[in-house]
C-alpha cells in the first residue's frame, strides 16, 4: 500500500466505521498520546527502562497507531502526504546532501 492508498483506506474506514473524524484538536491530542505510548516502548526496548508486569513489546502496533492518527490529520486538513513527503525529500536533499557525511559525531564507532 502506498501513501495515497493509505490515505484513501483510512478515509474509507473512518466513513464506514468511525462515523466521522474527530476534530483536528482532538486528533492532535490523540497523536501526542500515541507518540507517548511509542516512547514508552522505545524506552523499554532500547533504553534503560524495563517492562512493567503485563507490558509487552508492541513497537509495530504503536508505530502504526501514530501513523494512523497522522494520516487522519492529513486527510481532514487536506494534506496530500505523497506530495508532502516528496517535497520533504527534495528539501532535505538540497539542504543536507553532504551535511551528515561531514558530521564527525556520526563518523564515530
Amino acid at each position: 500500500m502506498d501513501i495515497a492508498e493509505l490515505q484513501t483506506a483510512v478515509d474509507a474506514w473512518i466513513k464506514t466505521h468511525g462515523v466521522r473524524y474527530f476534530n483536528e484538536l482532538t486528533n492532535m491530542t490523540i497523536l501526542v498520546e500515541e507518540v507517548g505510548e511509542l516512547a514508552r516502548v522505545i524506552a523499554r526496548k532500547y533504553g534503560e527502562q524495563s517492562y512493567k508486569e503485563g507490558e509487552k513489546d508492541n513497537l509495530a502496533e504503536e508505530l502504526s497507531d501514530v501513523l494512523w492518527v497522522l494520516v487522519c490529520l492529513a486527510n481532514q486538513t487536506g494534506v496530500d502526504l505523497n506530495e508532502a513527503v516528496n517535497n520533504n525529500f527534495a528539501k532535505k536533499t538540497a539542504r543536507d546532501a553532504n551535511r551528515h557525511k561531514k558530521n564527525p559525531k556520526l563518523l564515530k564507532d
